[in-house]
C-alpha cells in the first residue's frame, strides 16, 4: 500500500476512495482500524472512521491508531480527509488531529486544502465557497451538529490548532507546482507550518498535489487527492475498478438523515412518485415509530421506500432544545442502524443512505467491515459493494448529487446505470 488515508466519516470516505479510483488507484474503504493486514492488492487503503463530532480527544486517539495501521501497511504518504464544507467547532476535531498527526509522523508541516470543485467547493483568499455562496450563506451556517458561521479556513484554524496558520494565495497557485513549492517552504519557515492553499479549478488540485510529492501529510476534502496518485503510481499500471465491483440485483431501500438543502429537494422528488415514510425526532423519542415499524413497511412495499427524517432547521432546532443536541443525534442515529440492520436481514440488497452521521452509523449497525469502489453515481458519491456480503451501498453527504440522486443510485446499484 502507497497512500494511507484516514476519513472523519464513512460518507466522506467513500468520497475520497472514489476520486482515488478514478485516478487509477486500486483502493479499499476499511471501516474503522482494521485488526489485520491490509489486502496485498491495493494501491491505497481509506480508514473510515466516525470522528468527527465526537470528543476531540477520542478522534485524536482513534485517528493516530489509524495512522499507526497505515504505517504498518507500507504506506510512504498520508492523506487525511475532512469534509469539504469543513465541518468542525471551535475546539476541532480538524486542527487537533491535525496537530497530532504532525507529530507522530515527525511532518514540519501539513497542507489544508477542503476545496473541490466539481461539488461546488472553492477555496479563494482563505475564505470557502459552496457553489457561489460563502460557507456561512450556503445553508451550513444551520448544520444540527457543526455549524459553520465563519468562511475564512485560516480563522477557523487558528482557533483549533496550536500552529500558527498560513496560506498560499491562488496567484501563487496559478504560477504552478514550483510556485507552490516555494510558498510551502516560505511558510515554513515563517514558522507558520500548518498552510492553507487555494484552489478553485481541478488543475490547481493537481498543481498542489505535484508540489505535495514529498510531503508526508496532505489533509482536505477529496478534490485534493486528485494529484496524489500521479506522484505515487506507474502511469502503466493503472487499475480499472471494475474488477472489484459487483451490482446487486433484487429489493432496494432509502435512508435519509441529512438536514442539507440538497437532500431535502432530493425527498420531496423522490416522495411524488414513490413510496416514503417521514419520521420525527418527537415519534423516535417517544417510541411512537421503532425500527421494527419503519422496516415492515419497507419490506411490504413492492418498490423501494425511502424512511427519513430530514426537516427544516428551526425544527430540529427546537427537538434539540426539547431534549438535548447530543440525545436526539444518537437516537436517530440508532433509529437508522437498526432500521438497516433489519432491512438487510428483511432481504434489502441495494440500500442508499443520506448524511454522514447516517451513513456512520448504518455502516457500524451492519458490521460492514470493508468496501469496494464501484461506479461513480455523482460526483463524490461512488457505489459500493460490501465485503462478505449480498450488498451494495450508496453513502452521500447531504449536500451531494443531483435532485434525483435517489433514482440514479438505485439503478446504478442494480448495473442499471
Amino acid at each position: 500500500m502507497k497512500l494511507g488515508c484516514i476519513g472523519d466519516d464513512f460518507t466522506g470516505s467513500s468520497d475520497l476512495a472514489n476520486v482515488l479510483a478514478k485516478e487509477g488507484m486500486r483502493v479499499t474503504q476499511f471501516t474503522g482500524v482494521p485488526e489485520g493486514p491490509a489486502p496485498s492488492d491495493i494501491d491505497a487503503g481509506v480508514v473510515a472512521l466516525k470522528s468527527r463530532t465526537i470528543p476531540v480527544d477520542e478522534a485524536v486517539k482513534l485517528s493516530l491508531a489509524a495512522l499507526d495501521w497505515l504505517r504498518d501497511q507500507g504506506c510512504t504518504q498520508f492523506f487525511f480527509k475532512y469534509c469539504s464544507t469543513f465541518d468542525s467547532t471551535p475546539d476541532g476535531n480538524i486542527g487537533p488531529v491535525i496537530d497530532a498527526m504532525m507529530q507522530r509522523l515527525g511532518a514540519d508541516c501539513a497542507l489544508v486544502c477542503p476545496a473541490f470543485p466539481a461539488t461546488g467547493r472553492s477555496v479563494y483568499q482563505g475564505h470557502l465557497f459552496v457553489a457561489d455562496h460563502l460557507l456561512s450563506e450556503s445553508g451550513m451556517e444551520h448544520h444540527p451538529l457543526t455549524p459553520m458561521t465563519d468562511p475564512d479556513i485560516r480563522r477557523v484554524l487558528a482557533a483549533q490548532t496550536r500552529h500558527r496558520v498560513g496560506h498560499v494565495p491562488a496567484q501563487t497557485v496559478f504560477a504552478g507546482s514550483e510556485a507552490v513549492s516555494s510558498a510551502i517552504k516560505a511558510e515554513q519557515t515563517a514558522g507558520r507550518p500548518v498552510i492553507v492553499l487555494d484552489a478553485i479549478r481541478d488543475e490547481d488540485l493537481r498543481v498542489i498535489g505535484c508540489a505535495a510529492k514529498a510531503l508526508p501529510l496532505i489533509t482536505g476534502g477529496s478534490g485534493v487527492a486528485l494529484g496524489l496518485p500521479a506522484n505515487l503510481m506507474d502511469p502503466n499500471a493503472a487499475s480499472s475498478r471494475q474488477d472489484q465491483w459487483t451490482a446487486q440485483q433484487g429489493s432496494g431501500a432509502l435512508l435519509a438523515g441529512s438536514t442539507s438543502r440538497m437532500t431535502r429537494k432530493q425527498i420531496a422528488r423522490w416522495s411524488q412518485t414513490n413510496p416514503s415514510c417521514e419520521v420525527t425526532a418527537d415519534e423516535v423519542m417517544a417510541g411512537e415509530v421503532t425500527p421494527e415499524i419503519a422496516a415492515r413497511m419497507a419490506l411490504e412495499t413492492d418498490s423501494p421506500m425511502l424512511i427519513y427524517s430530514s426537516t427544516e432547521p428551526e425544527i430540529v432546532k427546537a427537538a434539540q432544545d426539547r431534549y438535548g443536541r447530543d440525545i436526539v443525534a444518537g437516537r436517530l442515529e440508532t433509529f437508522f442502524a437498526e432500521t438497516a440492520r433489519l432491512l438487510v436481514s428483511g432481504g434489502v440488497t441495494r440500500l442508499v443512505t443520506a448524511g454522514g452521521e447516517t451513513s456512520g452509523a448504518v455502516i457500524e449497525g451492519l458490521g460492514i467491515a470493508a468496501l469496494r469502489i464501484g461506479p461513480e453515481i455523482a460526483p463524490g458519491v461512488p457505489a459500493l459493494a460490501a465485503e462478505g456480503m449480498n450488498l451494495s451501498l450508496a453513502l452521500k453527504s447531504g449536500n451531494f448529487g443531483d435532485e434525483d440522486f435517489f433514482e440514479k443510485a438505485l439503478a446504478t446499484l442494480e448495473g442499471r446505470a
